[in-house]
């Protein structure tokens, strides 16, 4: 048997104490979860700061805001401006893959799809520049989301009065939101959803304006 000194069993004790009160300091540190981990991921671009927004670019944000809401204004239906066809048929492309791509869900899913899609897309753009803390493309993304409220609010509104041509021809029994108003049993409240959904587009509209022009102001100030 070893002989051991007293300062060697002085320390050895010592240690073994430190390890029974903290035995996974000894290995590692715990791993945080799965969920702590997407959480995490998600809250962090917050704690950034936004990148500075220069007057030059929130000039010419601004002029190309006023012109599109003059033209959602004055021609939401895209009769007579060609940039409310070109934007009105982006629009279009994710509201038609919205369909197939929810249709997994259920036929309402399916008939929602089209706005779903239409939605989404806009929004993950206005996410992707948010986690990149860049408030201009921050803006725009959410301008032309907000955008699409009232493409939705036009296409909620002719569910009672069926004057929208649709693609391919197709008559009301192809029409997503009278279908859906319908199934809801809602369709005698057309005007007022469609109301709402066009306000609510208005107003996002220009709070998402004015972010960006307060945010030039913070970059002006610091």
């Amino acid at each position: 048997m070893p002989l051991t000194t007293k300062k060697g069993k002085r320390k050895h004790s010592m240690d073994y104490r430190k390890f029974k009160k903290n035995p996974a300091s000894q290995k590692h540190e715990a791993e945080p979860g799965q969920l702590a981990l997407l959480w995490a991921t998600a809250v962090e671009p917050a704690s950034r700061p936004w990148k500075p927004v220069p007057f030059w670019a929130l000039a010419v944000t601004s002029v190309c805001f006023a012109f599109l809401m003059y033209l959602l204004k004055t021609d939401l239906l895209g009769h007579h401006s060609f940039w409310m066809r070109g934007l009105h048929r982006v629009n279009l492309v994710f509201h038609e893959f919205g369909h197939p791509a929810f249709s997994y869900f259920g036929r309402a899913m399916n008939i929602l799809g089209g706005t779903l899609g239409q939605l989404l897309i806009p929004l993950i753009v206005t996410v992707a520049f948010w986690r990149q803390r860049d408030a201009l493309g921050y803006a725009v993304g959410g301008f032309w989301f907000f955008e699409n409220f009232l493409d939705v609010a036009v296409y909620m509104a002719d569910a009672q009065v069926l004057i929208l041509p649709l693609i391919g021809g197709l008559g009301s029994e192809a029409h997503d939101w009278r279908n859906l108003f319908t199934m809801w049993g809602v369709l005698d409240k057309t005007p007022v959803i469609a109301g709402t959904t066009q306000t609510l587009g208005w107003l996002g509209m220009f709070t998402v304006w004015i972010w960006l022009s307060w945010r030039w102001l913070c970059s002006k100030n610091n």
